[in-house]
């Protein structure tokens, strides 16, 4: 079971990466602005009410609709969305169906969606 404490070690091990002051959040900086990345999940509990923070969900960035299509489809245990995210970008996690192992490549993923390329840590891939 993966917990907040997890997410926050992830993302503030990447690069650029800041978080936010006042709430659950984390971005890094592209070309002088703050592109979010990974943040909790603001449940809309009561109609025409303020949203509220859900600790054991965050809503994650990703590269494409097709890639939320693909992790939507991977475990719906693991991943959903709500109507607020239709269109977007992002994928909610439930930080209690995953493990920390799990979690890494999902905010690494989603951290690189949003950084700078010169930022983007180089893959290491050998051609033989």
């Amino acid at each position: 079971m993966a917990t907040q404490a997890d997410v926050r070690r992830i993302a503030l091990s990447l690069p650029d990466t800041e978080e936010a002051p006042n709430h659950f959040a984390f971005s890094v900086r592209n070309k002088g602005k703050l592109k979010g990345f990974v943040w909790v999940w603001m449940e809309r509990v009561t109609p025409k009410n303020p949203r509220v923070p859900q600790p054991k969900v965050i809503a994650v960035r990703v590269a494409s609709l097709a890639d939320k299509d693909v992790l939507l489809a991977l475990d719906a245990k693991k991943f959903f969305t709500e109507p607020h995210y239709n269109g977007f970008p992002a994928v909610l996690v439930r930080l209690p169906a995953v493990t920390a192992r799990e979690l890494r490549p999902i905010i690494t993923e989603a951290w690189r969606c949003q950084a700078v390329s010169s930022t983007k840590p180089v893959r290491n891939e050998t051609r033989q």
